[in-house]
């Protein structure tokens, strides 16, 4: 836990020099880097998403690579392709740039849904196919993929199984006035010129690895198992402890992906705080995050302004806290 502790700490402290604010959006990463799981992340342009992959990427030694999504992207252009050798009459494999320990999926929805597919085996299986052959992904492997609420013109709506395979989806704000004014001080100061070199952490993959496999070790106690399935069995049947109101604009609940997010994401958030052992909180500082891209709401939702957030605190009110 010490050496957890310190880790974390310096991680944190990486990103806190470079990204003003943001501490939601540096708690989702951490926990994504803790369980290995992926982020969806959705805000306008101009939120420092690239900037605090790349400090976080950066923070730990790991390679990083930003692919920016367009309807022309193809799957090769992803995942690699094999190239013809005149001189030695062999194809060469080329491998892609999702071979990297954290990708950055700019704006996924511009991608058609081919291309959006050819990320499903790499997220969820941690390995790309080639010409037949198979290339493991490296170790820790994330993928950060943001999307951009504003422009829908000429965009591909994520389908709900490529959905439900992100850990997570984080929804960023605009900055305050005083952090937006510290932004540009930073600026003014050359703190993200390009060609610095950030201060060394000191932090390597191999205690991400450490982190990854202590979270592992975290104390769960079978009461909030228990409450964690109960909150997801409410968003496939609301219609049995929701309000009528609200329980009409559920049209799927969360798969049981939701509820190991849930175990998955409690672990590294009381890693985060010290912990060795879950407590009900951690689940409901999740629940935001796990659940507002699995639970599904039907076109009357969208009419009357009722936002996914707005059912799952509805669902948590529903279901006695252990």
């Amino acid at each position: 836990m010490e050496r957890a502790h310190r880790v974390l700490g310096t991680v944190s402290d990486a990103f806190s020099r470079k990204v003003v604010g943001q501490t939601a959006l540096r708690d989702t990463l951490l926990i994504a880097l803790i369980t290995g799981g992926h982020v969806l992340l959705e805000s306008v342009p101009g939120l420092a998403k690239t900037t605090a992959a790349q400090t976080l990427s950066s923070a730990v030694q790991a390679s990083f690579t930003r692919i920016q999504c367009t309807p022309d992207l193809l799957p090769s252009d992803i995942t690699g392709t094999q190239i013809y050798d005149a001189q030695k009459s062999t194809f060469v494999t080329q491998l892609g740039p999702v071979h990297s320990n954290f990708v950055l999926l700019d704006e996924i929805n511009r991608s058609s849904a081919k291309t959006q597919s050819a990320m499903l085996e790499a997220m969820q299986e941690r390995q790309t196919s080639i010409g037949g052959r198979v290339y493991a992904l490296p170790r820790p492997f994330l993928v950060l993929a943001t999307q951009n609420p504003i422009e829908q013109e000429g965009t591909y709506q994520l389908p709900e199984a490529q959905l439900d395979r992100f850990l997570l989806k984080e929804v960023l704000d605009y900055p305050s006035p005083a952090e937006e004014a510290e932004v540009i001080r930073r600026i003014e100061a050359g703190v993200y010129d390009e060609g610095r070199a950030d201060e060394p952490t000191g932090v390597t993959l191999d205690d991400v690895v450490f982190l990854q496999e202590l979270a592992k070790r975290v104390y769960v106690d079978a009461s909030i198992v228990n409450y964690v399935v109960q909150l997801v069995y409410v968003t496939r049947h609301p219609q049995q402890y929701l309000p009528a109101g609200l329980a009409d604009y559920v049209e799927f609940g969360a798969s049981p992906r939701a509820s190991i997010a849930f175990v998955q994401g409690a672990r590294a958030l009381a890693l985060l705080h010290g912990r060795d052992y879950v407590i009900p909180e951690d689940v409901k500082h999740l629940r935001h995050g796990v659940l507002r891209h699995r639970v599904i709401l039907g076109y009357e939702a969208a009419a009357d302004d009722v936002r996914p957030e707005t059912v799952i605190d509805a669902v948590f009110g529903a279901v006695q806290t252990p």
